[in-house]
């Protein structure tokens, strides 16, 4: 079999690792950086903790960064860096800042609206020289070729995927994680559980993706509890860093299926945040596709750490879906799409959005078609 496989150019992982901004930024010797945020970071003293690895460097701050980024957010930012002449990208923060620096890179170098991009490999000219930092370990974005934009007329949240949305730099730091409060911890966490599983037991995985993710299932399973219960221990902190890393690589390799398929309308429709809507989906979503691949999904729940020894395929199986509601339910996560408020009336708008998320559908382990999907969501409410 011949595949593809891409990483970030430069990437340091691991306590300290944040002190690598400098020596990085020394080697591109930009004239001004335009540093991505948000509020809440700023406030936090995040920001200002990476500034001071910026020092000697001229700094434009954008903390504009909307909870779940439109189009309007992307296009607003990138008219700010273009108008101050800047040359380089900082991003620090969850998926919402590093999916928006991935859009003002894009739309740096390439005319149009984010919108002409939505699809696969679309992107014509590289984008400017980015550093991704997270603060959050789940989203995996700092290593992916993936971003993902809400679109407001239409409802839904719509994917660019091109080789020029992988970082020049991807510093994960799991100092920068230690004060991400519990709920976060929990969604986001959930959320690169989500795109552990769905790569893990999708038809594009490879052996070399296969070992991100079975990786990413274990520690997961090891550590998002105590990061969630006990946000101080540093080494669940530096396990869900590894964690979501691991699961990044996967998916942005080896791609997702059902689970973003059925979010994505979630996040338009009802602005449900992009890792609570898969947190939230998972468990009915692995329900319908464990007949898809008896044996990936055995695997699954052996890397949550059931004990299959003796079980037929099936029975091994469907112990991953046990093992996953069982930790979506101890980490807080809602348990129905009607504790999102969604109504039984919307459903069939909710479906008829998800299969528009072809790329993704034709991804899933087992075939979904639009009655499967309206019956997921039915079962989900």
């Amino acid at each position: 079999m011949v595949f593809p496989f891409s990483l970030p150019y430069v990437n340091y992982y691991g306590k300290g690792a944040i002190a690598g901004l400098a020596n990085e930024l020394e080697k591109k010797q930009p004239k001004k950086v335009f540093l991505i945020s948000d509020r809440v970071l700023k406030d936090a003293g995040i920001v200002d903790l990476v500034l001071q690895q910026m020092a000697g460097f001229e700094v434009v701050e954008y903390l504009d960064v909307e909870k779940e980024p439109s189009v309007e957010n992307v296009e607003a930012a990138t008219e700010q860096f273009k108008n101050a002449g800047c040359e380089a990208i900082v991003a620090v923060g969850g998926g919402s800042p590093i999916d928006v620096a991935k859009g003002v890179s894009v739309l740096a170098t390439n005319e149009g609206s984010i919108l002409d991009y939505v699809g696969v490999q679309l992107v014509p000219n590289p984008g400017v020289y980015k550093v991704l930092i997270p603060t959050t370990a789940g989203t995996g974005a700092e290593v992916t070729q993936n971003a993902i934009f809400t679109d407001r007329k239409a409802q839904l949240k719509k994917g660019v995927v091109s080789q020029y949305l992988i970082p020049d730099v991807a510093i994960v730091d799991p100092d920068l994680t230690m004060s991400c409060p519990p709920f976060i911890t929990a969604s986001t966490g959930m959320d690169a559980l989500t795109h552990a599983i769905e790569s893990f037991t999708a038809p594009k995985a490879t052996m070399q993706t296969d070992m991100y993710a079975l990786k990413a299932i274990e520690l997961i399973s090891e550590h998002l509890r105590t990061a969630v219960g006990y946000g101080k221990n540093k080494e669940a902190r530096e396990g869900m860093a590894m964690a979501s890393v691991f699961a990044g690589i996967s998916l942005a390799n080896a791609g997702v299926g059902g689970v973003h398929a059925l979010a994505y309308p979630l996040g338009g429709q009802y602005g449900v945040p992009h890792g609570v809507a898969n947190a939230v989906l998972l468990p009915y979503v692995l329900e319908f596709n464990i007949l898809g691949n008896l044996k990936k999904f055995r695997q699954v729940a052996e890397a949550m750490g059931e004990n299959t020894a003796g079980m037929k395929d099936r029975d091994a199986a469907f112990l991953a879906l046990d093992a996953v509601r069982q930790l979506s339910q101890d980490v807080g996560i809602p348990q129905t799409l009607t504790e999102l408020g969604v109504t039984e009336d919307s459903l069939g708008s909710l479906a008829e959005g998800a299969m528009q998320a072809a790329r993704l559908i034709d991804n899933n382990p087992r075939l979904i078609k639009l009655d499967d999907v309206k019956q997921i969501f039915s079962r989900a409410l």
